[in-house]
């Protein structure tokens, strides 16, 4: 089998996208428009926050201008995108950067943490921001410095390639077979993802949301280790959903690791949700209550079901069938 032809993962940063400090700078600080990111189907703004000297890059997606969809209620992926961040919040993993909901200059919309290098600096052009829903922007402080100003030391080596395509029928060592995809020219090769256990987390995280929208270009790993996800307004449908390259795990047991985080994700979504849930004390309520304030009751209901199904078949879910399993285009 031939070696890897490399698919790049999205552009890096050197902050800290999931840090409680970042959620907090996202939500009080002052935001500013810096620019758009035009190939987003939806609009995408870049920006900064500020606030008692601390500066943050993030991406703004107005309420105002998002697209319909014919499956989704118009005017509320800001509010999935939140509704997720919530999610992997609760499971320890942190794999989507923080992200509120708040006021700006064009309306109520969702601010989240930026992960990449700033639009104006980054080397390559290929119109995928690493942000259709996630971060982008020119921060004051730098793409080297972390969420409270102070610079990350030490080097930094490139993340190896969570995606790639193959010649052959067999994924090699190391990878996952997700599919064959067209290649152009009568050619085809096999699509495979990394025996990564960061994106086996992430995979369980999607089967959770439901996600209907899992691509390549929105996997962002750090040369630091870490990985975060971005891209999450088509989520939490009530019907099965489900679209996504990680399939490498369908139908394999989960982890140990996955059943703790289900198991929390479960007690936590059978906590008191009568509380109402205001500005000061958001953070702080049950995960139950915080999604009641952005999602309908029957799409928390479904939250629930889902992780009680994961737990229950013990596995990693199976494509439908009565949906197209591999998001277009994948990359």
């Amino acid at each position: 089998m031939s070696a890897p032809e490399r698919i790049p993962p999205g552009r890096m940063s050197g902050t800290a996208p999931a840090a409680e400090a970042t959620r907090e700078l996202l939500r009080q600080g002052t935001l500013t428009v810096r620019g758009q990111i035009t190939a987003a189907s939806n609009t995408v703004l870049f920006g900064t926050v500020e606030h008692e000297g601390s500066s943050l890059p993030c991406v703004y997606k107005p309420v105002a201008g998002e697209r319909p969809l014919w499956d989704f209620p118009d005017g509320n992926l800001a509010r999935r995108e939140v509704a997720a961040y919530e999610v992997s919040r609760a499971t320890g993993w942190d794999l989507i950067p923080a992200t509120v909901l708040r006021d700006g200059p064009y309306g109520p919309g969702m601010c989240q943490a930026w992960v990449g290098e700033p639009p104006d600096t980054a080397d390559d052009d290929d119109g995928d921001a690493p942000s259709g829903e996630a971060a982008e922007a020119a921060s004051d402080s730098g793409p080297e410095s972390g969420p409270d100003g102070e610079p990350e030391s030490g080097p930094e080596e490139e993340p190896a390639p969570l995606l790639a395509l193959v010649d052959g029928e067999e994924p090699g060592e190391g990878w996952k077979a997700v599919g064959f995809a067209d290649v152009g020219g009568g050619r085809t090769a096999l699509l495979v993802h990394a025996d990564d256990p960061r994106l086996r987390r992430l995979a369980v995280l999607d089967a959770v949301l439901n996600n209907g929208d899992r691509k390549g270009g929105h996997l962002l790993p750090r040369p630091d280790g870490a990985l975060y996800a971005i891209d999450h307004g088509v989520t939490f449908h009530v019907d099965d959903k489900l679209r996504t390259l990680l399939w490498g795990w369908a139908g394999e047991e989960l982890t140990g690791e996955a059943v703790e985080a289900l198991r929390s994700l479960a007690a936590a979504l059978c906590a008191d949700r009568a509380a109402p849930v205001g500005p000061a004390d958001a953070a702080e309520a049950p995960l139950a209550a915080r999604l009641a304030e952005l999602l309908t009751p029957a799409e928390v209901q479904a939250v629930g079901k889902r992780v009680e199904a994961l737990l229950s078949s013990g596995r990693h879910p199976l494509p439908s069938g009565e949906w197209p399993a591999i998001p277009w285009p994948p990359v």
